[in-house]
């Protein structure tokens, strides 16, 4: 089955209004899978917002409803999402950390309470039902680790097979996890790249639906109910400025989608802005923001101990740089020192930070050196996975010091 091919009958919620190319603008069928038939670029869901019947009663009676609470901006209705409880997830106040900063508050959004310790969660939720919807049989993708436990988790749900191509440096915890869950995986020497082109090879002529990032548009749409529920804890007021650790780049890209639905929706009137955390390792989003550039290059050399980050040729690199770039934010790189020790500040406010959330901790901090923060904003630090999924790397880092 090609990857672009559509599938009749998929049921979406009232105010989904078709797909778009976010590079030619061209409109499809909600059923279209994989990137735009005509020139490649990452579709996108469109949506008629007068449609989606929302409003903040609403959302205050369905409050532990997780995601699915917000199902009148996301493709499916709630009984068809593949849910395990996924969203909900804690806003946790780190007042010492503020006062670091010099700022009058910073929230961790911590994401590692989600069912399989990770934000993938989230839009494993929306990606599976639509893989589910359009009739796959067997959902696949490469991954840098966590999101292959976490599809494998989300297929086993909804009653599909999985296939996930691992790094074999992925942690084992999301090795065996997905396994456990029941999904089948490659495990591949060499680093993502290299992932990446056994996936491409194994895919040819295997009939499986792509969970890729940026492959299918429905990953973003579960990533983007992070905002939705950080600005709910808020009391419907948007933060200052939201900082993810970033990949491929579906964080901050499903932010930046979120922004849009609540502005049009008249939940929230202000716009965050966004700043993308890298590694200096492995850091595309920020070297092209640097330059000035309208989209990323491949990354030559990937060398970070922050495994979820090293992603040299990011899939939605253009669609993180226009979100920090239209939302006035920024992009930032730290080193692997910055990153760990970010997560053992976060620690010692009792937050247990992944290594892959300190990297957002330390971009936090090197935003105020640089005076990017203000003394009355409020700032969220997004943690994308379980600080216990990342043990190792953190007790390695104490250890070295002595601890």
């Amino acid at each position: 089955m090609s990857l672009a091919a559509s599938a009749p009958g998929m049921q979406t919620t009232p105010a989904v209004d078709g797909l778009s190319c976010t590079d030619c603008g061209t409109d499809y069928d909600p059923a279209t899978q994989g990137r735009c038939p005509a020139c490649g670029g990452a579709l996108a869901v469109r949506y008629d917002v007068d449609a989606a019947e929302i409003d903040r009663e609403t959302l205050s009676a369905r409050r532990f409803d997780g995601i699915s609470r917000y199902a009148d901006l996301l493709p499916f209705s709630a009984e068809t999402l593949v849910t395990a409880g996924e969203g909900a997830t804690p806003l946790v106040a780190c007042p010492d950390l503020a006062a670091e900063l010099g700022v009058a508050e910073v929230y961790v959004k911590d994401e590692g309470h989600n069912p399989t310790g990770t934000t993938v969660d989230r839009q494993a939720a929306v990606a599976v039902a639509a893989a589910r919807e359009q009739g796959a049989e067997t959902v696949a993708h490469p991954t840098t680790g966590d999101s292959g436990q976490s599809v494998a988790a989300y297929a086993a749900r909804a009653g599909l097979d999985s296939e996930a191509f691992v790094p074999a440096r992925s942690t084992f915890v999301a090795k065996a996890m997905t396994n456990v869950h029941g999904g089948e995986m490659s495990v591949e020497q060499g680093r993502y790249d290299d992932v990446v082109d056994s996936f491409e090879d194994a895919s040819a002529d295997a009939d499986w639906h792509s969970l890729r990032p940026f492959e299918t548009p429905y990953r973003q749409e579960g990533a983007k109910t992070l905002l939705y529920e950080v600005v709910e804890q808020l009391d419907w007021t948007a933060p200052d400025a939201v900082v993810h650790p970033t990949g491929h780049g579906l964080g901050v890209v499903g932010s930046h989608r979120a922004t849009a639905d609540l502005r049009e929706t008249g939940l929230v009137e202000e716009t965050p802005a966004l700043a993308a955390a890298q590694a200096e390792g492995c850091a595309p989003v920020v070297d092209a923001h640097d330059a000035g550039a309208a989209s990323t290059a491949v990354w030559e050399r990937p060398d970070t101990l922050i495994g979820a980050l090293e992603v040299p040729d990011p899939e939605g690199g253009t669609l993180a740089l226009d979100a920090v770039r239209e939302t006035d934010g920024d992009a930032v790189a730290v080193t692997d020192d910055e990153a760990l020790e970010g997560a053992v500040t976060a620690a010692a406010e009792g937050v247990e930070v992944s290594a892959t959330g300190g990297v957002g901790v330390a971009a936090a901090q090197r935003l105020a050196e640089d005076g990017a923060l203000g003394a009355d904003d409020t700032v969220v630090l997004v943690n994308p996975v379980a600080g216990n999924k990342e043990n190792d790397v953190l007790r390695s880092h104490l250890m070295r010091q002595g601890v």
